[in-house]
């Protein structure tokens, strides 16, 4: 990179950080920053009994057998690799075990996967038991929302095993992928490019494994309508990622 250049590309990521900062101080998101690395690679942050103790509490109105707080999952055997530790399947696993042993196997912060779990389906909050489909997607990991979930990630374990396992699969190929940390990245605000978007710069990885499984932004739209409906163009995935983790454990920047 050229002189020239380079005092440019540094103009360029001053004046999208100075941008950021306003997000932050008018709506509290920062599209650069929506959860640090210390907060998303914390594999122990939650142990089963308090995951369990939190999907009781969050699910309290849910009574049926089949809740998330009550369901049980057959979970299979995974192995050691470059991405997580080995996974001991169960024929009947309740889904705070899930949960806490794919933390721990891949090292991402069970408050992230509980998060996920809310933002892609609403599991943790149902009030009654959700359709087979919400627990087939339960994480949107490679399932559209028409129903056609790939085979190999369909169903609870899968979905939440698979998105743990991903994240990490993400940091050692980043490289693949169009977001990358510490420089500017040209976020959409919607999938049709007509909608526009803005220069983002990224502060840390977690963020930008957050857009490689999200890619896009909130606009103004759907940030000063809080948790509610915005305009043709919003997109809620990674706005909704920041209010329900920090309704729920505090500041995901912190």
């Amino acid at each position: 990179m050229s002189l020239v250049r380079f005092v440019s590309w540094r103009a360029e990521v001053h004046q999208a950080r100075a941008e950021q900062q306003q997000l932050v101080e008018r709506f509290d998101f920062n599209p650069g920053n929506i959860i640090s690395n210390t907060q998303f690679f914390n594999g122990s942050a939650m142990n089963q009994k308090e995951i369990q103790a939190f999907l009781d509490e969050k699910g309290a109105e849910c009574t049926e057998r089949g809740c998330l707080r009550n369901a049980t999952f057959s979970t299979e055997p995974r192995a050691a690799s470059d991405y997580c530790t080995e996974y001991k399947g169960s024929s009947k696993q309740k889904a705070s075990a899930i949960i806490a042993d794919a933390a721990t196997a891949c090292n991402v912060s069970p408050k992230v996967l509980l998060t996920m779990l809310q933002k892609e389906q609403q599991l943790v909050t149902a009030t009654k038991t959700p359709s087979e489909f919400r627990f087939k997607a339960a994480m949107g990991l490679s399932c559209p929302d028409d129903d056609s979930c790939d085979p190999r990630y369909a169903g609870f374990f899968r979905q939440v095993f698979g998105s743990a396992e991903r994240y990490q699969y993400y940091v050692r190929h980043e490289d693949q992928y169009g977001f990358h940390a510490g420089t500017l990245n040209y976020v959409q605000f919607n999938p049709d490019a007509a909608c526009g978007g803005s220069e983002v710069y990224i502060e840390n990885t977690a963020t930008a494994l957050l857009y490689i499984y999200t890619p896009y932004q909130p606009n103004l739209a759907a940030l000063e309508a809080g948790a509610g409906e915005g305009d043709a163009c919003s997109t809620y995935g990674n706005r909704n990622f920041s209010i329900i983790y920090s309704g729920w454990f505090g500041d995901p920047r912190a």
